[in-house]
């Protein structure tokens, strides 16, 4: 994967000795071992240390805040802190279909490499809360809040009720959204191609707070879904 324009680099929002915050754009990985895509670490305008780890997985084609600690000790408490909700992480997802009002999904998971599986029997523990923000033209907006940290949890745990991210392959959702799968009265320029209104995973980190793990002072943190996943709500809201 290419390297992300300048427009899209991403943005340091907090920075210390301990904690690194970030606005990572959609095309980055939050991890330096995924291969050719870029880490988001590398990209920043300014240097950090080579021990940053995340905290709480985000795909490289989400976008959204992200939070790294310096040491092994401090992820373990922010960890904790996310099972005993003393932090959160909230993430956007655009999914299809309409989804009731709230709920927890409680269902464990096991990674074989590529995609994640419900496994009752070798999955590890996984709880995602949901709740209703939006429904638009035959897709629900939910706020989701992993409770446990694994790969690609969210995205699982929405398939698995039947109701998959509105773009994402991997789990079932479409590739892209295009306006005229929406609007009966499409008509397309002549000799362009229809450009879709979003073609990556619909799905923005869009808060994130907790304590220091080092000076147990409050944090928080919020940032609003880029211009693609605006594009698509405002688009499908009229419909």
């Amino acid at each position: 994967m290419s390297r992300p324009p300048r427009s899209v680099l991403p943005t340091i929002l907090h920075q210390d000795d301990d904690v690194l915050v970030v606005d990572k754009p959609a095309g980055l990985t939050v991890r330096r071992d995924r291969g050719e895509i870029p880490c988001v670490l590398d990209e920043l305008s300014t240097a950090v240390a080579d021990t940053f780890e995340v905290v709480g997985d985000l795909d490289s084609e989400a976008s959204g805040v992200v939070a790294f600690v310096a040491t092994g000790e401090g992820r373990d408490d922010l960890l904790k802190q996310l099972e005993e909700r003393r932090a959160e992480r909230c993430l956007l997802a655009l999914v299809t279909g309409y989804v009731e009002s709230e709920g927890e999904i409680n269902l464990p998971l096991r990674f074989d490499g590529r995609i994640q599986h419900v496994s009752h029997r070798r999955g590890k523990p996984a709880r995602t809360r949901y709740k209703l923000r939006q429904r638009v033209a035959g897709n629900t907006l939910l706020e989701c809040w992993p409770m446990t940290d694994n790969r690609q949890q969210v995205r699982a745990h929405l398939a698995a009720i039947g109701h998959p991210l509105t773009v994402d392959r991997s789990y079932g959702g479409g590739g892209a959204v295009l306006l005229s799968t929406y609007k009966g009265d499409y008509r397309p320029k002549k000799d362009r191609d229809e450009r879709p209104l979003i073609s990556r995973l619909t799905l923005h980190a869009s808060h994130v707070s907790f304590l220091h793990p080092v000076t147990q002072t409050p944090m928080s943190f919020e940032v609003p879904p880029p211009r693609d996943l605006r594009a698509v709500l405002n688009q499908l809201s009229r419909l």
